[in-house]
C-alpha cells in the first residue's frame, strides 16, 4: 500500500454529477476550469492530487444528443462510452493550460476485489503521480455490471484514498455538508461540523440522493465516511461551487462536515483496508453482544462461539459481513469456515469445535489480523 510518506499531502478529490453540471445537465467546463486551478495551487504547495470525477453519463448524453436519463443499461453505457472521453478531453484541456498532465483511469469493483488487480492498480497510479500527472479517474460505466459495480462514486473516492495511503478526501457535493435534518424541509436544520463516529443518530439524519443526475446521496457518503474512519484517513463533504473550497478545506479552514476519529490517524494495514473496503461481501454473520464487544474493545478475533446466525453462501477464504444483534455492520473479515460448517460450529467453544474439524484446532472463524473494525 501506498504511504503519506511516499506522497506526502497526498489529496483525493471527488466531484459528483450534480456539483459537475449546471442547470441544463451538461457538463460545466467553467466548473472544471476552476477546480484545475486549485488543484494547481496544490501541486504548486509540493502536494498531489487525484481527481474522482462523477459526469460521465451525463457528457456521454449532451454529446449523443440524448434528452433526460436513460433506462435502458446499454445506452446508459453508451453515454458513458461517449462521456467518457469528453469528461478526459475537458479536465486534460484545463490541466494542460496549467502545465499539468492528465491521465485517466478507470475501474470497476473488479479491477480492486482481486488482490493482484489491487496491487496492478496502485501501481499505476504510484506511476502516474511519480511522473507529475494529475490522475483522473471514474468507474469504468461501459463494461461494469451490477455484482462488480462500486454503486456511487462516493465509495470509489473512498477505495482510491485507501489504496494510496492519503491523507485527505474530500467530497465536492452539492450541499454544504451534514445537516441535523433536511435543510430543504426544516429551517432549523443546522449543519454538523465534526463526526467522529457513525452512530445510529448520524445514520439517520442520511437521507438520499436529492439529484436528478447523480446516484449518491449524503447516506452513501456516510458509508464513505465510516470506511474512511476505519482508515484514518480524514474526510471532508462540502459544498462544491463554493470558489476555492478545495484550496480552503486542505488548509484546515472549517468548510463543510469534517469526518476525522478523534484520536488522530489510526491507519489499518493495506490487507485490512482492502478486505474492509474493497472486497464484496459474500454473506454475513450476526454476534452476540458478548461478541460484539470483544471485536470492538478488545481488538480481538471473532470466535464461532459468539456467532448468532449466518447467512449467504460462501466458502471458506471469502469475505463476510460482520453485524451485531441490532442488524448494524460492525466489520468485515475473511471467513476461516464455509457457511455450511459455520452454522454447524455457530455457538460452540473452540475445544468442541475440533470434534468436528480437527484440521481447524484453535482456529477463530474471522482472525483479527483478516478483520476490518468499522
Amino acid at each position: 500500500m501506498a504511504t503519506p510518506e511516499q506522497f506526502p499531502g497526498l489529496v483525493v478529490v471527488k466531484i459528483g454529477s450534480s456539483t459537475l453540471t449546471d442547470e441544463l445537465g451538461r457538463v460545466d467546463e467553467g466548473f472544471i476550469a476552476n477546480l484545475c486551478e486549485q488543484v494547481a495551487i496544490l501541486r504548486g504547495e509540493g502536494r498531489h492530487v487525484v481527481i474522482v470525477t462523477s459526469g460521465a453519463a451525463a457528457a456521454g448524453r449532451e454529446r449523443l444528443g440524448i434528452v433526460g436519463r436513460p433506462r435502458d443499461i446499454p445506452t446508459l453505457q453508451a453515454c458513458a462510452a461517449a462521456g467518457q472521453a469528453a469528461l478526459t478531453e475537458a479536465y486534460a484541456k484545463e490541466l494542460a493550460r496549467l502545465d499539468l498532465t492528465c491521465g485517466q483511469v478507470l475501474l470497476t469493483r473488479r479491477d480492486v476485489v482481486d488482490r493482484e488487480g489491487y496491487l496492478n492498480a496502485r501501481n499505476t497510479f504510484d506511476r502516474l503521480l511519480e511522473l507529475g500527472a494529475v490522475p483522473v479517474v471514474n468507474e469504468n460505466d461501459t463494461v461494469s455490471v451490477s455484482e462488480f459495480a462500486f454503486g456511487d462514486n462516493d465509495m470509489l473516492g473512498a477505495i482510491v484514498s485507501a489504496l494510496l495511503g492519503a491523507s485527505l478526501y474530500v467530497v465536492l457535493s452539492d450541499v454544504a455538508g451534514l445537516y441535523t435534518s433536511n435543510p430543504s424541509e426544516d429551517d432549523d436544520a443546522e449543519l454538523i461540523m465534526e463526526v467522529h463516529t457513525i452512530d445510529d443518530a448520524i445514520a439517520s439524519v442520511a437521507g438520499g440522493s436529492a439529484s436528478s443526475v447523480g446516484t449518491g446521496g449524503m447516506a452513501s457518503k456516510v458509508r464513505a465516511a465510516r470506511a474512511m474512519l476505519a482508515a484514518g484517513i480524514p474526510m471532508i463533504v462540502c459544498h462544491g461551487r463554493k470558489r476555492g473550497v478545495l484550496v480552503d478545506a486542505v488548509h484546515g479552514m472549517r468548510v463543510g462536515t469534517r469526518f476525522a476519529n478523534s484520536s488522530g490517524p489510526v491507519r489499518g494495514n493495506g490487507r485490512k483496508l482492502w478486505i474492509g473496503i474493497a472486497e464484496i461481501p459474500r454473506g454475513s454473520v450476526v454476534v452476540d453482544d458478548g461478541a460484539r464487544d470483544a471485536l470492538l474493545v478488545d481488538g480481538a478475533s471473532l470466535l464461532p462461539v459468539g456467532i448468532h446466525c449466518v447467512s449467504g453462501d460462501f466458502d471458506a477464504g471469502d469475505v463476510v459481513s460482520i453485524e451485531d444483534m441490532e442488524g448494524h455492520e460492525i466489520g468485515r473479515g475473511v471467513s476461516r469456515f464455509s457457511a455450511d460448517d459455520l452454522m454447524r460450529v455457530r455457538g460452540l467453544k473452540l475445544d468442541v469445535v475440533e470434534r468436528f474439524f480437527p484440521e481447524k484446532a484453535g482456529q477463530p472463524a474471522v482472525h483479527r489480523d483478516e478483520l476490518l473494525v468499522f
